[in-house]
């Protein structure tokens, strides 16, 4: 079975995308170029910011076509999450609320991508 380790998102400044997710992560890049930034995470897994404008092939739809998903251990970490990315001014798309999968928020990126944490619904 072939397993994920690698995340990508196309952004406008890799740069100033790093700055921002190096303050949301706690984690400084190990790479930081104008064209690309690269983080390396728990168990090794990779989180790149490559610049949309270098990206090839070229990109046909910019468009929203996913979320970072965090999952936390339970929702009084989802609210202690909220209020830190809060006080950061990223701007929020969906207040904490209960679904049927969990306790969830989502907030964006300064490009626009949707960040979703939650923790699991018990039961």
């Amino acid at each position: 079975m072939t397993t994920p380790n690698f995340f990508m998102l196309y952004v406008d400044s890799p740069e100033a995308s790093a700055r921002f997710y190096a303050d949301l992560f706690a984690v400084a890049p190990v790479e930081v170029s104008p064209t690309f930034a690269l983080f390396i995470l728990e168990a090794g897994f990779k989180f790149g910011l490559w610049a949309r404008h270098g990206v090839e092939p070229a990109l046909r739809d910019p468009g929203c076509s996913g979320e970072v998903v965090f999952m936390l251990a339970d929702a009084s970490a989802v609210d202690a999450t909220f209020q830190s990315w809060s006080r950061k001014g990223l701007s929020i798309l969906q207040q904490p609320v209960a679904m049927d999968f969990g306790y969830t928020f989502v907030v964006l990126d300064p490009d626009g991508h949707r960040l979703r944490v939650y923790a699991m619904a018990e039961g």
